[in-house]
């Protein structure tokens, strides 16, 4: 009985969580991409701090151009044919997510606890190593059609 119900359990999970994971990471870049352009966003400061060095644009320019970066990946990870660009678009994404890290540590550690007391901002970087692991499952599955649900 309780075997059965496992099976069960397992059998949902296995058909339906890639799917689950691809329209969570959708909805995750989508909704805090849209809220930079919207003007809306907590991370702005942080984004603005990080983009300052940059050249081409000011600031708020590029944090448009990250929020809808952010947008097109959350709409790419929604369908199964986009998957791949998704990812690419992500990880270029990702390498300047993790910069604050680098060139903000004041703002992302707390005083004298570089690197094992990351502040709020910190906590909210480290966090995209759980969604590039999320990228990494679902990017495992782009050449196995049985195993992912659309």
């Amino acid at each position: 009985m309780i075997e059965t119900i496992d099976r069960a359990i397992a059998r949902f999970m296995q058909r339906w969580g890639t799917l689950a994971l691809r329209v969570s990471m959708g909805i995750i870049f989508i909704w805090f991409g849209i809220l930079k352009p919207l003007g809306v966003s907590p991370a702005e400061p942080l984004v603005l701090a990080t983009v300052d060095w940059m050249p081409l644009f000011e600031p708020k320019t590029w944090l448009h151009i990250i929020g809808w970066w952010e947008v097109a990946i959350g709409v790419l990870f929604l369908f199964r044919r986009t998957l791949r660009i998704a990812i690419g678009l992500m990880a270029m994404q990702m390498v300047g997510t993790f910069l604050p890290l680098i060139i903000l540590p004041d703002v992302t550690f707390q005083s004298g606890l570089i690197p094992f007391g990351p502040t709020m901002e910190g906590q909210y970087i480290i966090k995209n190593l759980l969604i590039i692991s999320a990228a990494l499952v679902i990017g495992g599955t782009v050449r196995d059609s049985a195993s992912v649900a659309d």
